[in-house]
């Protein structure tokens, strides 16, 4: 009797314990947040795209008042604004002398502002400090002002109506941000490698192209977008410095489409639907280092 009770008392399964709680890592979002989080960026994204959507809509109305009445333009979509910005007009002139402008912009810009970061993060020589604030200062000066004592100094210099005026004067606007930009990307970059470089038997200026410049890729890549896109939507200079039509960038070009008593908006906005083709090309060319470039230059300071 007692055998057979213990035996029923062995063979009784042994309570289990509850299963432990799980906790959710630092970082990881909930359902909900995940919802809320991607439900934001779906909004954000809409709002940013609807005034291209916008726009690329209005140009397919072949009338230059469609963008009064708007919910016409459905029954009559044409692509004819595209044909006559084409062909009828200097569209390929202005193309050429924006990528002219852009690139001259571009290159002479960051290369200006390379060296400057770079010797105000590494060297140490009176009124270092003070120059970046300078730079920082011609920021305050309105456009406005500084149109007439730039048209005198260029006219002295005969450099009225050439590509060179706008050179200069967009890397007079691009290179001081540029330069703050560069010198806080090149500060991330570990003083050792400078070291290293020169007792490799690198001159300052060979650790300076062959070491730095190819780790600051993504602060380059920053730089330049900002004096390309500075250069392509500048207005200002461009009007007044360029007098020849054959000469005028697509700021400027857009403007012929608007006169005193008459607005043509369909070729205009046909025209911006095609200034933003390159513009958008550049940015794939550097998208990847876009990210990079923004958020390390603000690591130190």
């Amino acid at each position: 009797m007692s055998t057979t009770t213990l035996e029923k008392t062995e063979a009784a399964p042994a309570p289990t314990a509850p299963a432990p709680r799980r906790t959710r890592p630092r970082g990881e979002r909930g359902p909900l947040g995940a919802a809320l989080l991607h439900g934001g960026l779906v909004v954000a994204s809409l709002i940013a795209l609807a005034p291209v959507a916008w726009l690329f809509f209005l140009s397919l109305g072949p009338d230059k008042d469609d963008y009064l009445h708007p919910g016409r333009i459905a029954g009559k979509l044409t692509f004819s604004n595209y044909s006559f910005v084409l062909e009828h007009t200097a569209f390929f002139d202005w193309f050429k002398s924006t990528m002219i402008v852009a690139c001259g912009t571009t290159l002479i810009g960051v290369f200006v502002a390379a060296t400057t970061g770079y010797a105000v993060s590494r060297m140490r020589f009176p009124g270092y400090k003070s120059l970046m604030w300078v730079l920082l200062l011609t920021q305050a000066f309105p456009i406005a002002i500084l149109i007439v004592p730039m048209y005198e100094i260029f006219s002295e210099l005969g450099l009225i109506d050439t590509y060179w005026s706008l050179i200069v004067i967009n890397c007079t606007t691009a290179v001081p941000y540029s330069a703050w930009l560069l010198k806080g990307y090149f500060d991330t970059i570990p003083f050792e490698i400078d070291e290293a470089g020169r007792v490799d038997g690198l001159s300052p200026f060979g650790t300076f192209f062959r070491l730095i410049l190819p780790l600051a890729r993504p602060g380059l890549a920053v730089a330049a977008f900002y004096n390309f896109i500075t250069a392509v939507g500048e207005v200002a200079f461009a009007t007044t410095f360029m007098l020849d039509d054959s000469k005028y960038t697509f700021a400027v070009g857009l403007q012929t489409f608007v006169s005193e008593h008459d607005a043509q908006w369909n070729y205009m906005a046909a025209t911006a639907v095609l200034i933003a083709i390159p513009v958008s090309a550049f940015f794939y060319l550097v998208q990847k280092n876009l990210v990079t470039g923004l958020t390390a230059g603000g690591t130190k300071g």
